[in-house]
């Protein structure tokens, strides 16, 4: 028999619909529980379909809550019917929901469509026959409830479940049949079913379905004739249309680029700003493809200007952003500040010999403090490029992507393609829009002299003598905004003004800093934020060369403590996190820290351990920790012991909410993940003076470190092994008696291709045992039992070519290390990966990680000849690529080279014949071979 509902049932359902529209926070909550209890009833499913398509006497509204209610539970069910009151119900729905298509009322009709897209995604393609024919026949329907209804569903399912159309019907591919009807709809008499045919076609032609392709022509002249419409939202469509077939398929864009490239520079001024902004990512697309550099350049002179007159700030943008009070006493509002990541600690990226690897980032093998470059989850550690997006986010921090942005961004990758040739077309409007006595034109013309900095830098230089100083006059700006945008600016500058010969320093440098530095100090928020963001960049470009000038800097930064609301104290901690560690040891000099501690202990003291506001404090004492050294001892013992109670009691809150997860909250991971950063900034920065601390506070935190390494939140144990790999360097009397139960975990997290969240898990994995390894050096009985384990994991890392480069790396020096430490125990696997090994750091530059890995691989070859034999010539041209080998590192080269070309005797010559010319020259020169 099919479902019918009970009127008691009926009833019940209706009243409990009303009471969603409650304004009673206990009715709504009754109401919540009632939903949460019924969801899985499937007689409920059944009187919500019942009440979206047959009540309608009841509020729209409330007809409207049961189709929502009734899409969230189907998405919370899986799989078949269980039972047949549950196939009855189900087959209630599908039945009933159908009839919904023609509903005279709007929002139920497009209600109807959610529920329709729902049920359908969780079929198999083909497995709702009946839906796919009601919404096929329902497009050619002569009653437009139906038509409309029938098109708003099918957008729903292509947007969100494309893939359940992709499957034959009578020997032919249902999107074959359909793709030609939906262009033919985007010539509809009525506007929105226009529109719906046109959207249904860019989310197919966003996944690249074939049949799009296959009526690729005809789809192009049907956008061409939807070009001048008069809706907005289809002119946008049409802009992000070609946008995509730029994309995919820029051939059949080509013939007709001067009239896409016209059309698009019209919607670049559109009225709507929609379209607008549709239009302009068209131009960053266009840019983005390198094969298409040659089709570009003839419209540079056209793109150009329309990019700049887009930078230019709205009217909307004025009104909300266009605020030259002096406003640093007012409070942020809650809305003003951004979450805020914290990226835990991360050993990768290793500096290459290659000039042309220009984004490495770090000083050498050993673990660099990569708080920003690294995302938590990050899947490829090595890659640090901002979108764009992000990028031109920052620039006025209303943190909206807008017309202006995305022509600045648009505007930078032009500039970096183009350069000079660029920079040609945009000199004359730049001249006139920066010395503009209107302050929005002014204020453009910065951002655009900003936005080139990368691109055009080669042409600029020439400018820049006169353009400095002109920025540094234009921070006296009475415009807030225009003060900002020219710290931005400078900012995309900071490079050239560091570098200039030394005595230019005195003339854009300096002056270049003490500007920043006054606007740190503005009486105006947005521009403190701006002036802080762009010195931190000063900062980073400067490195050492500010510490000449660390008394002024840290006065004019401490001083901002008493001027900042809590938004920009945040960028105040990273400005002051990125000077220590830019400056390094400088800052340990005495009477530095006496100017730069007081208000940090000030906020230290003022803030609890579970202050979201403690994350950034701890993160930039950490820094200073580091830099410090010694020095920090005064405020050691404080900020240990608090670093301790962190992790104590996040860990302890973990454990309630393991045990009774519906009751107690969920802690903040963040918390114990800075904690042990600021742990590793400690033991970095003073080293043995930690000992003492170490044995005697409590709780220990040996302790508390092995409950780290094995907790379930990847962030946890990434920090915990970066902590382990520091306290091995500098406190390994304290660690050495319980390496043998702290090491079988350590081993468990080093895994060929790890999950996206754990890869910088096992990256600092793998790192640590290195380390410990080192210290088992001469006396390795304690390390051996667990070598051979060690091994089975790192050489498939390291084999892996899918392995991220910073984790072969790792994985590379730590076999190296273990090499040194016990070459028995290694030796005998050195055939299955010596060519691997010196591929993955030949590029490395020289430091003292890659010198003891290599003295390791030097003594697995002198234990086991053979295995370097198929791999000969990938160790010679790893031992030529060393600039500067340790005294002792070049006489184990010395000794294994002359070792076999005395073994090989007449043969040596001819083994060696195939070599490239370069490492013959370099192995006789260096090694007398």
């Amino acid at each position: 028999m099919s479902w019918q509902p009970s009127e008691q049932g009926l009833q019940e359902v209706l009243g409990m619909l009303r009471d969603t529209s409650s304004t009673d926070s206990e009715v709504q909550r009754n109401v919540a529980q009632r939903l949460d209890q019924l969801r899985f009833v499937p007689d409920f499913l059944a009187y919500l379909a019942h009440v979206l398509i047959h009540c309608t006497g009841e509020q729209d509204s409330h007809r409207a809550v049961a189709g929502l209610l009734l899409k969230n539970a189907v998405n919370q069910r899986s799989g078949p019917a269980t039972n047949d009151n549950d196939a009855r119900a189900m087959a209630y729905v599908k039945s009933t929901v159908l009839n919904g298509l023609a509903d005279p009322d709007q929002i139920v009709r497009q209600t109807v469509g959610t529920v329709i897209t729902s049920l359908i995604s969780n079929e198999e393609p083909g497995g709702w026959p009946e839906a796919l024919d009601a919404l096929t026949k329902g497009m050619g329907s002569s009653d437009p409830n139906i038509i409309e209804g029938a098109f708003n569903s099918l957008q729903k399912i292509c947007e969100d479940a494309p893939h359940k159309l992709d499957f034959e019907i009578q020997g032919k591919n249902l999107l074959d049949h359909l793709v030609p009807q939906f262009i033919d709809y985007t010539a509809h008499g009525a506007q929105k079913i226009r529109l719906y045919a046109l959207q249904i076609l860019q989310s197919l032609l966003a996944i690249r379905v074939s049949a799009v392709t296959a009526n690729i022509d005809i789809y192009i002249q049907a956008l061409f004739a939807k070009a001048a419409d008069e809706s907005a939202d289809i002119r946008k469509c049409v802009c992000a249309s070609l946008g995509l077939i730029l994309g995919t398929r820029p051939d059949k864009l080509v013939p007709e680029m001067s009239n896409v490239v016209d059309y698009i520079a019209f919607c670049t001024s559109d009225e709507d700003d929609t379209v607008a902004l549709e239009a302009c990512e068209f131009w960053l697309t266009f840019a983005e493809d390198s094969t298409l550099k040659d089709q570009l350049r003839p419209y540079l002179p056209k793109i150009a200007p329309l990019l700049l007159k887009g930078m230019v700030y709205s009217d909307w943008d004025i009104a909300i952003l266009d605020i030259d009070d002096v406003d640093e006493g007012v409070a942020d509002k809650d809305t003003d500040i951004k979450p805020r990541n914290y990226s835990s600690k991360v050993h990768s990226t290793h500096e290459s010999n290659d000039p042309s690897s220009s984004k490495s980032a770090g000083g050498g093998l050993s673990r660099e403090a990569q708080d920003k470059a690294f995302d938590e989850n990050e899947d490829n550690l090595d890659d640090e490029d901002e979108d764009d997006e992000d990028y031109f986010d920052d620039e006025d921090g209303s943190g909206e992507w807008n017309i202006r942005k995305c022509s600045a961004a648009a505007l930078d990758v032009i500039a970096v393609s183009f350069g000079n040739d660029l920079l040609e077309i945009l000199l004359p409007y730049l001249r006139d829009r920066i010395f503009d006595s209107e302050w929005t034109q002014r204020e453009s013309g910065i951002l655009a002299l900003g936005a080139i900095a990368e691109g055009c830098i080669d042409g600029l230089e020439q400018h820049l003598p006169q353009l400095i100083p002109f920025l540094l006059k234009t921070l006296q700006d009475k415009k807030a905004l225009v003060r900002s945008i020219t710290c931005w600016t400078l900012g995309r500058y900071a490079s050239w003004c560091v570098h200039v010969n030394q005595t230019d320093k005195n003339q854009y440098f300096i002056p270049t800093m003490e500007g920043l530095l006054q606007m740190v100090l503005d009486g105006n928020k947005r521009v403190q934020e701006a002036g802080c963001s762009a010195f931190a960049t000063l900062e980073e470009e400067a490195g050492p060369e500010m510490a000449p000038y660390l008394e002024p800097i840290l006065r004019n930064l401490t001083f901002a403590f008493s001027k900042y609301q809590q938004k920009n104290l945040l960028i105040l901690y990273d400005a002051i996190g990125t000077l220590a560690d830019s400056v390094g040891s400088a800052l340990g000099a005495p009477g530095y820290l006496d100017i730069l501690m007081p208000p940090l202990v000030e906020r230290w003291q003022r803030l609890g351990d579970q202050d979201p506001d403690l994350v950034p404090l701890l993160e930039c004492l950490s820094s200073i920790s580091i830099a410090a050294g010694g020095s920090f001892s005064t405020y050691t013992g404080p900020v240990y012991q608090r670093c301790l109670n962190i992790i104590h009691a996040t860990l302890t809150q973990y454990q309630l909410f393991d045990q009774n997860p519906e009751e107690v909250e969920e802690p903040d991971r963040t918390f114990i993940v800075v904690a042990l950063d600021l742990l590793s900034g400690l033991v970095q920065g003073l080293g043995e003076q930690m000992h003492p601390l170490i044995r005697d506070n409590q709780p220990p935190l040996l302790h508390l470190l092995a409950l780290c390494l094995t907790h379930f939140e990847p962030p946890v144990r990434q920090s915990a092994h970066a902590l382990l790999g520091d306290m091995s360097m500098t406190c390994f009397p304290l660690l050495k008696p319980v390496i043998p139960q702290i090491l079988p975990s350590v081993i468990e997290q080093i895994v060929v291709e790890p999950p996206a969240d754990c890869i910088s898990v096992c990256n600092n994995a793998a790192w640590a045992v290195g380390e410990i390894a080192l210290q088992f050096n001469g006396d390795s009985a304690i390390l051996e039992p667990y070598v051979p384990a060690l091994i089975q994991r790192l050489v498939p890392i390291l084999l892996n070519t899918k392995s991220p480069k910073s984790l072969t790396e790792n994985a590379a020096v730590t076999i190296g290390r273990l090499g040194l430490v016990c070459p028995a125990l290694v030796a005998p696997d050195l055939s299955n990966f010596a060519q691997a090994w010196c591929t993955a750091l030949w590029e490395i530059k020289d430091n003292d990680e890659k010198d003891s890995a290599f003295r390791g691989f030097c003594m697995l070859i002198s234990a086991n000849p053979e295995g370097i034999q198929n791999a000969f010539i990938f160790f010679c041209n790893a031992v030529c690529k060393w600039q500067h080998p340790s005294s002792q590192l070049d006489q184990m080269f010395r000794t294994i080279l002359q070792g076999f070309k005395s073994g090989l005797g007449a043969t040596w010559d001819a083994q060696t014949s195939t070599f490239p010319p370069v490492i013959r020259q370099r192995l006789a020169e260096r090694y007398g071979v």
